[in-house]
């Protein structure tokens, strides 16, 4: 019952064929170990019945081997010896004779011969079934050649078991990925014939298919797909997985071709609004066919959407970190034209689905990119989020790009790129265009007047219509004021986030390289700024005058006198000079602009005549392009500003004496004075300073003899200061060249000198040797000329 108990159940045959191969290999396993700790369980046994052996052989005269030692015709003989020598039975206990039987069955071992190939025992094993042999044999060995096989019934006759199987058939495309045992063995005993070396020709020229064969296929795929997006949504995986192309050959430009491909598709077929996912309701509702139809595409279109993305994002990071996959045949230089094209991806993305899924995520990876050491890069998401900021409307978009963006700033401690803050400048956030928007969003309609609906409509009519038009107007401004309200509220909330960054920047960072990116913007949105923050502003803004900033724009929108920033950049002009702080004077050249031509109005005419007196001292101090570019400043003032040729008129009298040192422009009493630096200015090395100050000094006309050729007349300062400068080490204008006439003069003369040069040293010559010879010799000797 025991041994019943103990045996397994022999499989099916079918059983054994759904059977997977790795379970397979694990029986094989199981049965090897199995027999290894049988064998090593017989070993032991084996062992203990040595030594039971050699006990007994012991208590024995005579070993059993002698036996077959003797002759036939003495076996007899010594039977009959060992009989009357040998003890009888009944004087043996009865444990030593059951152990002498026992041993006697079990010494086979000692009498066998060892010439025979017959294994030990081999008669002596339990009968085994013919079929638990046939279950107990593996049905694949190492060694055996990795073939895929289809077992059959066996066939049983009087020989045993034959089993029975046939070879499945093997695809091309499996064949080229097989590697079995039968190719390594025979591997060691032919030698394989080496594979063809390809020329470089045949290299380019087999790629090329390659390439041409991987184009093709994608532009089938993307055709199949834009003509019909419900049906082939599943082409849109099998395009995917070609960004993880594997041959060396052509894997960079396949990968680039499908990014790009993969956004355009995405770019046509991508709907009009956000897909959001299904509850659990909506999913257990039964719908119509076509219903279906679409929320399997939506379904399909986000996940393919979400995993493109992800590739993208993974390709950036591959660059960033420098890491390269051991399975990659992408090496790591080619990974920086796989992070451009992705980057330009998403910036393409970015700006043409802002109301479709994972918006926010984009934003999140282009943002950081703003910031960064690749240029080529930068320039991309900057361009991008500017596209973004001009297109958008609402602000959804906007809203979600600048909580970034600070969040940015401040993670970096204010160590950003100026060109991350003044995309702010690109913001669609204007109160003309709140207003003009929330006229159109809630256009006027027309109703019916009393008469009209008295002479046309009947009572039971005048009493619908009088409904329904309540209920129009009802509707219209519900629509009207939430869209307005929603589209303030953004903007609101937008502008906030902004100012807040700004203003972080003033308090925290006033040395940053950020501070002119900042003073920009608060000049673009100042008039959006609530009043109470203006005298915080302006304590903040004279605290960076002390520290010799000059560019403050604030003064055009700012309806206040700012009379500390006049003093100060009036005062500051004298520190400038032709030495290091030349380049300084593009940025005064911006600030006298702001200051003077944009507030014109709110500029007394004493502040006027004080910087057009120090202005022309300045110009003395300074290099030629300096010179020309505050020279045309003082054009400006005069045609600007009423009364300013006082200056050019030596009689004119006036209160008081002009005090050249005082920094107080209002007090400095300019009117008392005359501009006789454009004198010395006219006598100036650089033609373009000349004809400056002789144009200033005929009073700066538009027309006749003493007006400016069109090509200064129509520049601006800060442009005729760039146009001029001299970084190149070059004179511009450059200098004229020496007339030829005078050059030949000079040749001329020395070519004469030189002949009677000649001619006096040849007489010497000739009447020194003709006289004396020697003396001559011994001189020229002796002499230099030797």
């Amino acid at each position: 019952l025991k041994a019943e108990k103990n045996t397994k159940r022999v499989p099916s045959f079918r059983k054994l064929l759904r059977t997977s191969q790795i379970k397979l290999d694990n029986k094989l396993k199981n049965k090897q170990y199995k027999q290894k700790s049988a064998a090593k369980k017989y070993r032991k046994e084996q062992k203990k019945l040595r030594e039971a052996v050699r006990d007994a052989i012991s208590r024995k005269p005579f070993p059993l081997e002698e036996c077959k030692k003797k002759q036939v015709g003495k076996s007899k003989k010594w039977e009959e010896k060992e009989e009357e020598d040998a003890l009888p039975l009944d004087m043996m206990d009865e444990d030593d004779l059951k152990l002498m039987e026992d041993l006697a069955q079990k010494a086979s071992f000692l009498t066998r011969d060892l010439s025979s190939n017959e294994p030990v025992h081999i008669k002596k094993r339990k009968h085994e079934s013919v079929i638990e042999k046939y279950e107990k044999v593996p049905r694949r060995l190492q060694t055996e050649p990795e073939k895929e096989l289809i077992h059959l019934l066996p066939i049983k006759d009087k020989t045993g078991i034959i089993p029975q199987a046939v070879e499945k058939p093997v695809l091309n495309v499996a064949h080229d990925e097989e590697e079995d045992t039968e190719d390594m063995e025979e591997a060691e005993d032919f030698n394989e014939e080496p594979l063809p070396v390809l020329t470089p020709e045949e290299m380019a020229a087999q790629r090329r298919q390659k390439l041409q064969e991987r184009k093709m296929h994608i532009a089938a795929l993307a055709s199949a797909i834009l003509s019909e997006p419900d049906s082939n949504i599943k082409k849109l995986k099998e395009l995917r997985a070609m960004l993880m192309e594997q041959d060396p050959n052509v894997a960079v430009i396949v990968r680039k071709l499908v990014m790009v491909s993969l956004m355009e598709i995405f770019k046509d077929i991508a709907p009009s609004y956000k897909i959001r996912p299904l509850t659990e309701a909506e999913k257990a509702t039964k719908v119509k066919k076509e219903t279906q139809k679409l929320r399997e595409f939506e379904e399909g279109l986000v996940s393919q959407y979400k995993f493109y993305l992800e590739n993208l994002e993974q390709t950036i990071k591959d660059w960033k970190q420098r890491k390269l996959k051991k399975s990659n045949v992408i090496s790591l230089k080619a990974y920086k034209g796989l992070a451009e094209v992705a980057v330009k991806c998403l910036c393409e993305l970015l700006v043409a689905l802002p109301h479709f899924n994972f918006h926010n995520n984009i934003i999140v990876l282009i943002v950081p990119l703003m910031n960064d050491p690749s240029k080529m890069i930068s320039e991309l998401c900057v361009e991008a989020v500017k596209k973004l900021f001009k297109q958008d409307k609402l602000g959804y978009a906007s809203l979600g790009v600048v909580k970034v963006i600070s969040g940015l700033v401040r993670g970096r401690n204010y160590d950003v790129r100026p060109e991350v803050l003044k995309v702010f400048l690109h913001l669609r956030i204007k109160e003309v265009e709140l207003q003009k928007d929330s006229e159109d969003i809630a256009p006027k309609k027309k109703f019916m007047t009393y008469k009209e609906k008295r002479k046309n409509l009947s009572r039971m009519q005048r009493k619908w219509k009088k409904a329904e038009e309540k209920l129009e107007r009802e509707l219209l401004e519900a629509e009207a004021s939430e869209s307005k309200e929603k589209k303030l509220k953004l903007h609101t909330e937008t502008l906030n986030i902004v100012f807040v960054t700004y203003f972080r920047i003033l308090k925290k960072a006033q040395k940053s390289p950020l501070l002119p990116a900042v003073l920009e913007g608060l000049a673009k949105f100042a008039h959006l700024i609530n009043v109470e923050f203006f005298d915080d502003l302006l304590i903040v803004l004279h605290s960076l005058i002390v520290g010799d900033f000059f560019k403050i724009t604030l003064c055009d929108v700012l309806n206040i006198d700012p009379m500390k920033f006049y003093t100060h950049l009036y005062k500051t002009l004298f520190s400038l000079h032709a030495g290091g702080t030349n380049e300084d004077i593009g940025i005064v050249l911006q600030c006298l602009d702001v200051m003077f031509a944009k507030r014109r109005k709110q500029v007394s005419q004493q502040r006027a005549l004080a910087f057009l007196k120090r202005l022309s001292i300045l110009a003395l101090h300074v290099l030629p392009n300096s010179s020309v570019g505050v020279l045309a400043t003082n054009r400006v003032f005069m045609q600007t500003f009423p009364r300013m040729d006082l200056l050019l008129d030596n009689e004119s009298q006036g209160s008081g004496i002009y005090l050249p040192e005082l920094d107080e422009p209002e007090h400095c009493n300019a009117q008392n004075t005359a501009l006789w630096e454009l004198h010395l200015l006219q006598r100036h090395y650089h033609p373009t300073v000349q004809k400056f100050a002789s144009h200033l000094i005929a009073g700066a006309p538009t027309e006749g003899s003493g007006a400016l050729p069109l090509d200064l007349s129509q520049r601006s300062a800060t442009e005729l200061f760039e146009t001029y400068c001299m970084k190149g080490m070059t004179f511009n204008p450059p200098v004229a060249s020496v007339t030829p006439r005078r050059k030949d003069t000079f040749s001329q003369r020395d070519s004469f000198v030189d002949e009677e040069l000649n001619k006096q040293l040849q007489q010497y010559i000739s009447e020194t040797v003709a006289h004396k010879p020697l003396d001559f010799a011994k001189h020229l000797k002796e002499s230099s000329l030797a």
